[in-house]
């Protein structure tokens, strides 16, 4: 199934995000800005987007593998969530693990946008969750 997602250029020179490839689950971020990220510092690059995700679905924002690896950047937050009811601009905060300055030239790759199904609902508290195989058991404790 396709869904539509809407999506407004707030800048005439902003890249509608695209695939990869036919099999690629996310969308590809383009920075709208050249910047420069010296290292250990954060810089929010703009996408000059705005998008309107389908009923019930988040954008979220994660790195681009090739640039966390080849140049220490990555988005400053690792996973960026923008809430179904969010309409502005679609912000990519930059951080530069290198030890060298890094620049993003506008038009550059600079994040992966991937929308998932979130769901609504309440939390009930309760006196028991009930008993599992793994019970409270965490942090490494399934790779025994």
């Amino acid at each position: 199934m396709k869904y539509a997602f809407y999506c407004k250029k707030l800048r005439p020179d902003a890249k509608i995000p695209t695939k990869g490839s036919d099999g690629a689950n996310a969308y590809d971020l383009y920075a709208v800005t050249d910047a420069m990220i010296k290292p250990g510092e954060t810089v929010k690059v703009g996408t000059g987007i705005a998008i309107k995700p389908p009923p019930y679905h988040a954008g979220f924002i994660f790195a681009r593998s090739g640039l966390a690896a080849k140049q220490g950047l990555r988005p400053a937050n690792c996973v960026g969530i923008c809430d179904n009811d969010y309409t502005g601009e679609y912000l990519v905060p930059v951080y530069n693990d290198s030890g060298e300055t890094r620049y993003i030239i506008k038009g550059d790759r600079i994040a992966q946008l991937a929308f998932i199904k979130t769901l609504d609902g309440e939390f009930v508290e309760v006196d028991e969750l009930g008993k599992t195989e793994r019970g409270a058991d965490g942090f490494g404790s399934t790779g025994k």
